[in-house]
């Protein structure tokens, strides 16, 4: 039987999970929640000394057009040019634009 020193006590919050014979785990719904995934998001898995793994939401990259696509439909201003240009700069610069935090 393996030795437990070196190893957290298992905590109100500790999880016990079953390793399959495939090697795989299944992670409940509110572990899920917990780390913020939803179906079909990956999971990143670092591997700690000591025989640990940390677990994250893996975040999306995204696409330009996924982007843009969140903005759609949300003003019926459309910005020239000069405008865009003015608020990259700004941004850029660390400057805020005039309409920061306007919806």
């Amino acid at each position: 039987m393996p030795s437990s020193a070196g190893r957290r006590s298992a905590g109100p919050k500790a999880r016990s999970l079953t390793v399959t014979s495939k090697g795989q785990l299944t992670l409940r719904k509110e572990l899920l929640a917990h780390l913020g995934v939803q179906t079909g998001q990956r999971i990143d898995v670092e591997v700690l000394p000591g025989g640990r793994l940390e677990l994250h939401a893996e975040q999306a990259t995204g696409t330009i057009d996924g982007f843009i696509s969140l903005l759609a439909g949300r003003s019926s201003h459309r910005a020239t040019l000069a405008e865009l240009d003015e608020a990259a700069a700004a941004g850029w610069a660390g400057f805020p634009t005039p309409d920061a935090g306007q919806p």
